[in-house]
């Protein structure tokens, strides 16, 4: 059948009708333990009840109101979230590029209202992935997304990732910010150490920079911790949202401390369906839950029974799964075969995973995942290696 949808997707020829926590049904009725989780969306699993009796609830109350008045959902969320973390303010948007479109302007217009609006730079790493808009993408800098779209968005510097001194030597008179991820998630599951983040805090306190996390894959527990930022000893300037703050709703922010945001003033900045009554009510709800106790503890809990097990797969199959990387459960697999056959593999066994840059598979489960979906996954990455290997070897004894 000729699907009407813009073919920009390579879309798997497979649909889903329903869900219950970890795992989905297909249309053909077969069941699928899913650790794509919307590519890290879907914190909670699938039909979760507190998500639905919040969405319920506040669909038969009010939808929307736009910005012109007060959306006391959307003030209890912002209060929440700058209570849990570094930030005195948010502004709420629809996506995580949005939310990196308001951080960019942000930082620009800090400087813009101190003087120096000439300082608007920004300097990224290679390898980064911020968002499909034309700024965003020009602040990742891949040339297979900027291709074919016109003159590349001017103020962005990439470094090759981990070089400090290369950093350093970008940061001139016209930089505004640092931005980069505390795990890059499309960009092959590579975790920046604690100790390069804390040196681009020091860097940024020297020259008079705003340091702006991306945690919009990140963020809400994934990495077993609310905020990837808390794991490395230092806060940034700026931090995006997205992805897990709505559990599957629509939903981005952009946090900020008082001092960063300065010249975010009324009228500099909108969205016309950002921190509307419904996403607001569902990202409240998300708090609810991963806040609650033990809810993070358990999410490093089974991070570590996946690690130690993945470290084993890697060692028995090494022709197929070169280094386990990640933190909490965003997990990679750097793959010893193209990582699409991985995928492949594990979709034959029923598990939903999703390719990364570097050749890497993500592993994304919710982070709702128990022992049971743990052991499970194990067998079925298993059976999906145990194959891909004995192809391999067949093929070098054919050579």
């Amino acid at each position: 059948m000729k699907s009407h949808l813009l073919p920009t997707y390579a879309r798997a020829d497979l649909a889903f009708e329903r869900g219950e926590g970890a795992w989905l049904v297909s249309t053909a009725g077969e069941r699928y333990l899913d650790f794509t989780a919307g590519v890290a969306v879907n914190v909670l699993g699938h039909a979760h009840p507190q998500l639905v009796a919040a969405l319920t609830e506040q669909a038969q109350k009010i939808w929307h109101v736009s910005n012109l008045f007060r959306i006391p959902e959307a003030e209890r969320l912002a209060e929440r979230l700058c209570r849990e973390s570094f930030a005195d303010t948010v502004f709420f948007a629809n996506s995580g590029a949005e939310a990196l479109e308001c951080s960019i302007k942000m930082a620009r217009k800090f400087h813009a209202v101190q003087g120096r609006p000439e300082r608007f730079r920004i300097v990224t790493f290679e390898g980064a992935f911020h968002g499909r808009t034309l700024a965003t993408l020009a602040a990742g800098g891949q040339k297979k997304y900027l291709e074919g779209f016109g003159p590349v968005t001017e103020g962005f510097d990439q470094v090759a990732f981990g070089d400090f001194d290369a950093a350093k030597r970008a940061v001139g008179d016209a930089t505004a910010a640092i931005l980069i991820e505390p795990v890059m998630g499309e960009g092959g599951v590579r975790v920046v150490p604690p100790q390069f983040l804390k040196a681009l805090r020091e860097l940024c306190n020297q020259r008079g920079l705003l340091l702006m996390f991306d945690e919009v894959q990140t963020g809400v527990g994934r990495t077993g911790e609310l905020f990837a930022y808390q794991r490395s000893g230092i806060v940034p300037d700026i931090m995006a949202l997205a992805k897990a703050l709505g559990g599957g709703f629509p939903v981005g922010a952009c946090l900020a401390t008082a001092d960063a945001a300065q010249g975010m003033t009324a009228g500099t900045h909108g969205s016309t369906f950002g921190g509307n009554p419904l996403a607001m009510s569902v990202g409240n709800a998300v708090l609810d839950v991963v806040l609650a106790r033990g809810f993070l503890e358990n999410v490093r809990k089974m991070s570590l029974r996946l690690k130690q097990r993945l470290a084993e797969l890697k060692d028995r199959f090494p022709s197929v799964i070169e280094e386990v990387r990640g933190e909490g459960l965003l997990l990679g697999l750097k793959a010893a075969v193209p990582n699409g056959d991985l995928v492949k593999e594990l979709r034959a066994e029923k598990l939903l995973a999703v390719a990364a840059g570097d050749n890497v598979v993500r592993l994304l489960p919710p982070l709702i995942i128990g022992e049971a979906e743990v052991i499970e996954a194990l067998g079925m990455i298993e059976r999906a290696c145990s194959r891909l290997a004995s192809t391999a070897s067949k093929e070098k004894a054919a050579v």
